[in-house]
C-alpha cells in the first residue's frame, strides 16, 4: 500500500494548486485535501489496494461537476469518478496525483413517472432507493446487486451492474434507457432517449460498463417494471457441486427462464447459515435457488416444471418457499454471503468470471483442484443462470505471500473462465484488478480499438486513467512472466 505522502508523484505545492482551484468553484467544504480527510476515498471494495488521492471534489449539481472537470482539464489532473464506492474490482481507487470526483451529493430522484413506467434520477440516488420510490405505484427497478442499499446507479451504469435477478430481467444495460454525461471538455451529452430508439450510433451501450473512463454521469433515465403479483423461491440441493452445475443447464434447456437462479457450495452455505439463519441446506455440497414470479398460477405452474427438471437432475432434497417472509430469508442468505466471509476468514478475494452454463461443472472442479495448488480455501457463489462466477478465495493478508497467492488463484481462474469460452467480468468491471487478464483475452488490435473509443470521448486521457485497458507494454512485460501449457501469453504483441 502507497501513501499520498510516501509516493513519489505526490508534490504538496502541486495539491495546494489544485485544491485551491477548486475552491474557486466549489463551496470551501466540497473540497477535501487534508490527509485524514481523503483518507475515507482510499480505496472501494477491493481494499487491498490502497492510496489516498491527492484531493477529492464533492459537486452538487451539474453545473459544479463541469466547473470541476474544467479546472482538471486546465491543470492537466487526472480525475477518478466515484460513487458509493462498493465496487469491487479498484474501479474507483484514487491515483496520487490526482482528483478524485464524488457523485454522492447528486442524489435526488428527478421525475417518476409511472405511466411511461420510468424513474429520471442523479447518479447519487442508492439503487435500492428507487424501488422504493416507485412501490406506490407497483413498480421497482429490476437489477439488484447484494450491494443494493448502498450501492448508487451512477456506480451501477459505470459497472453494468446485475444482481440476482439479472437472468430474466437484464443487467444496467437492457434497463437503462438514457443517460446525461459531461465530457472531459465539459460538454453535455445526452445518451439515448425515453423513445424506443435513438437515432445515430449507439454509444448509450458503450458508456454503461465504460468504469468512468467516457465521461461523468448527471442524470440517468431507467426502466421501471411492475412489482409480480406473486413470487417463490425453490431451494434444490445436490451431493456434488457437478450435479448441481449441470442441473442448472436442464433449466435453462427445459426452456425455463426463472426470475432468478443462483448457486452455492457447501463452503457458502455453511459461512451463512449461521450470520442470516436462512434455513439453507448446510449438508448438501451445493444448493440451488430458483426463483418464479407472476401471477400466482404462473408461478404455481413454473415451480412444478422446475421441480420436475430439478428432480430429475439429481436434486437430493427441495424446499419451496411457503411464504413471502420465507422467499426473502432465502435470497437474504444469497446476498449476505460476501459479508458472511467475515465470519470464517480475515480477508476474502472475490472474482468476477463469466462461462457458458454448460461448462459449469468443468470451471467448479478446476476451481477445486486450484484450491490444493495455491493452499486457500473457495467459497463459490454466483449467477448460474447467466454463468456469472463470484468465487470468493478466502485469505489471511497478515501472513506472508497469501494476498499474491490470492491474486495468482484469482487469475487462473480467469484464465480458465477465458479457455471455456467465457470472459473475464459479468458485472464488477476490470479496474485495476483484471487489468492484466484484460491481455489474456484480448489481442494488441482489440485493445487499440478499445483505446480508440475512449481517445475519442477523453483525448488528453485524464478520466480514470491505467485503469480497465491495458497498454501494450503492460501486456508484454505480463506475457514475459505468465507461460501456460508452455505457450506465451500474446505472442503477438512486441518483446522488450
Amino acid at each position: 500500500m502507497t501513501t499520498a505522502k510516501s509516493d513519489p508523484t505526490f508534490r504538496p505545492e502541486r495539491q495546494r494548486e489544485v485544491a485551491e482551484a477548486l475552491r474557486a468553484v466549489l463551496p470551501p467544504s466540497s473540497v477535501l485535501s487534508d490527509l485524514e480527510d481523503t483518507r475515507p476515498y482510499e480505496c472501494d471494495g477491493l481494499s487491498a489496494y490502497r492510496q489516498p488521492p491527492m484531493v477529492v471534489a464533492l459537486p452538487d449539481c451539474e453545473r459544479q461537476v463541469i466547473a470541476v472537470l474544467d479546472v482538471c482539464r486546465r491543470l492537466n489532473v487526472p480525475i477518478v469518478p466515484r460513487g458509493a464506492g462498493t465496487g469491487l474490482s479498484g474501479g474507483a481507487m484514487p491515483i496520487a496525483d490526482g482528483v478524485v470526483l464524488s457523485t454522492a451529493r447528486l442524489n435526488q430522484i428527478v421525475r417518476m413517472d409511472a405511466y411511461s413506467r420510468t424513474a429520471v434520477v442523479q447518479p447519487g440516488v442508492r439503487n435500492l432507493a428507487i424501488s422504493e420510490a416507485a412501490a406506490p405505484h407497483a413498480l421497482y427497478y429490476a437489477p439488484d446487486p447484494s450491494s443494493q442499499i448502498a450501492c448508487t446507479i451512477g456506480g451501477n451504469v459505470a459497472e453494468n451492474s446485475g444482481g440476482v435477478h439479472c437472468l430474466k430481467y437484464g443487467l444496467t444495460v437492457h434497463n437503462v434507457l438514457r443517460v446525461r454525461m459531461v465530457t472531459i471538455d465539459g460538454e453535455v451529452v445526452e445518451l439515448g432517449g425515453e423513445a424506443l430508439d435513438a437515432p445515430g450510433l449507439d454509444l448509450l451501450a458503450a458508456f454503461i460498463g465504460s468504469e468512468g473512463m467516457l465521461g461523468i454521469v448527471t442524470e440517468v433515465t431507467v426502466k421501471l417494471v411492475p412489482k409480480p403479483a406473486s413470487a417463490r423461491v425453490i431451494m434444490a440441493s445436490f451431493d456434488d457441486v457437478v450435479t448441481g452445475g449441470n442441473a442448472v443447464a436442464r433449466v435453462i434447456a427445459a426452456g425455463i427462464i426463472p426470475a432468478g437462479l443462483e448457486m452455492m457450495d457447501r463452503t457458502s452455505s455453511r459461512m451463512v447459515e449461521p450470520f442470516v439463519k436462512a434455513g439453507y441446506d448446510t449438508d448438501a455440497a451445493a444448493i440451488l435457488l430458483c426463483e418464479a414470479d407472476g401471477t400466482a398460477e404462473e408461478v404455481d405452474e413454473e415451480i412444478a416444471r422446475m421441480t420436475a427438471v430439478l428432480e430429475a437432475a439429481g436434486a437430493s432434497a427441495i424446499q419451496v418457499s411457503q411464504s413471502e417472509a420465507e422467499r426473502l430469508r432465502f435470497w437474504s442468505g444469497r446476498k449476505n454471503a460476501f459479508p458472511a466471509a467475515g465470519r470464517i476468514s480475515p480477508d476474502y478475494y472475490c472474482m468476477d468470471g463469466t462461462i457458458p452454463r454448460k461448462h459449469l461443472a468443468r470451471v467448479l472442479t478446476g476451481i477445486a483442484q486450484m484450491e490444493g495448488r495455491h493452499g486457500l480455501r473457495c467459497a463459490n457463489v454466483f449467477h448460474a443462470g447467466d454463468g456469472n462466477l463470484h468465487p470468493l478465495i478466502l485469505f489471511d493478508a497478515n501472513r506472508p505471500d497469501e494476498l499474491e497467492r490470492a491474486e495468482a488463484f484469482g487469475a487462473e481462474i480467469l484464465a480458465l473462465c477465458v479457455e471455456v469460452g467465457g470472459t473475464i467480468t459479468g458485472e464488477h468491471g476490470v479496474g485495476i484488478e483484471k487489468i492484466d487478464s484484460m491481455c489474456v483475452q484480448f489481442t494488441a488490435a482489440e485493445l487499440e480499438a478499445f483505446f480508440g473509443v475512449k481517445r475519442a470521448f477523453d483525448p488528453p486521457m485524464l478520466l480514470n486513467p491505467n485503469k480497465a485497458i491495458p497498454t501494450l507494454n503492460r501486456c508484454a512485460e505480463f506475457g514475459k512472466m505468465r507461460v501456460s501449457a508452455g505457450l506465451l501469453a500474446h505472442p503477438d504483441l512486441p518483446r522488450f
